[in-house]
């Protein structure tokens, strides 16, 4: 079973840094499948991923594309390209079972109960590059807000736009989760500023 997991990186960490990813085993530690971190008010970055229970992770952090740095949770020494490396590591928990077993009436009253209201769709095309057709792609693989689209990896996105035969006809692809995440934040100010920058980069 998997498990949602959350990644904070905590503000004396994150200092100087406007955006970053987490890279780890999970994603092969293929920066293109990077997890786009969510910057908060008190300078903290954070990200949740959904992992398999019992497995053991080691992953980082690699701030504004160049600075790679670890969190305060556990580490583990490796070395790579003949050099040694400190790793985080995480071990996923088991999830506890509940020992009581619910009656056939019991179970169909907790489902009812429980069953979770239909989400409410954000206007995708606030992002810089989104058209309805590329909505209609997005909502096909169940993205439906900015927060679904700020989890996804730029090869998920990609894999999409492929399949629908859109690589032509899409714009700025690689920022769409970046773009996604300040909305989902509500930072309309940064988004504004940042889709500047994408057009007239310094």
């Amino acid at each position: 079973m998997n498990k949602k997991i959350s990644f904070i990186l905590p503000p004396d960490y994150a200092e100087g840094a406007t955006h970053g990813i987490l890279v780890g085993d999970f994603n092969n530690w293929n920066i293109a499948e990077g997890i786009y971190l969510e910057k908060l008010e008190d300078g903290s970055m954070t990200a949740e991923l959904l992992l398999t229970e019992g497995k053991t992770y080691e992953y980082r952090y690699l701030l504004n594309d160049k600075i790679w740095v670890n969190d305060n949770n556990g580490k583990k020494v490796v070395e790579a390209f003949g050099q040694a490396i400190e790793n985080c590591v995480i071990e996923v928990p088991f999830s506890k079972k509940s020992s009581k077993k619910s009656s056939p009436k019991t179970k169909e009253i907790m489902t009812k109960k429980n069953t979770p209201a239909k989400t409410k769709a954000d206007n995708l095309t606030k992002i810089s590059g989104i058209t309805e057709e590329v909505i209609t792609m997005l909502n096909n693989d169940g993205i439906i807000t900015f927060k679904d689209l700020g989890s996804c990896t730029i090869k998920r996105i990609l894999l999409n736009i492929e399949n629908a035969g859109l690589l032509n006809k899409v714009k700025h692809h690689t920022t769409w989760s970046r773009q996604a995440k300040l909305a989902a934040a509500g930072k309309w100010d940064e988004l504004k500023i940042f889709k500047q920058e994408m057009i007239s980069p310094k």
